[in-house]
């Protein structure tokens, strides 16, 4: 990753994150649109080593590992919008979160998973990064995954 100053860059080193590469896309759909000053992240699923997270909230994963698996989606979507925008001092904000939370039938926790994401942006962009949010429950995800999180940011 080539050197940046801004204070977004120092934060992700005290926190010893290191940006993922941009996923391959695995169907007929782009990593991320940019239309005027917004760009659009596609979904990002929860991974592990390049594994996808495979389990239901309220069955095989708990509410902390979700939460966990969230975060990780976080990583992975800050790794988008820096490679879309070849600096993540461009984000003026993070503008809306939505989080798909693969779940059971009476698993109402989704908000808690998806704070693994919210709070992460915030920790990294500060106000910028406090956001609108959906989090939903859904029956099944692409791969099996736990949890697979989009974004919206507005941009310089």
């Amino acid at each position: 990753m080539t050197t940046h100053t801004h204070p977004v860059y120092a934060k992700l080193e005290s926190l010893n994150i290191t940006l993922p590469e941009v996923a391959t896309p695995a169907a007929a759909y782009l990593p991320f649109v940019r239309t005027g000053n917004l760009i659009f992240l596609s979904g990002h699923l929860a991974k592990r080593d390049g594994q996808v997270i495979v389990g239901q909230l309220g069955g095989a994963v708990t509410t902390e590992q979700g939460k966990a698996a969230a975060r990780l989606i976080a990583i992975d979507l800050m790794g988008t919008l820096h490679a879309a925008l070849g600096d993540l001092g461009q984000v003026k904000r993070i503008v809306k979160v939505m989080s798909l939370v693969n779940s059971t039938g009476s698993f109402t926790e989704h908000h808690l998973v998806t704070n693994g994401c919210s709070e992460l942006l915030v920790e990294v962009f500060g106000d910028a990064g406090k956001h609108a949010r959906s989090a939903f429950g859904v029956a099944q995800i692409p791969m099996g995954a736990c949890v697979e999180i989009e974004l919206v940011a507005e941009v310089a």
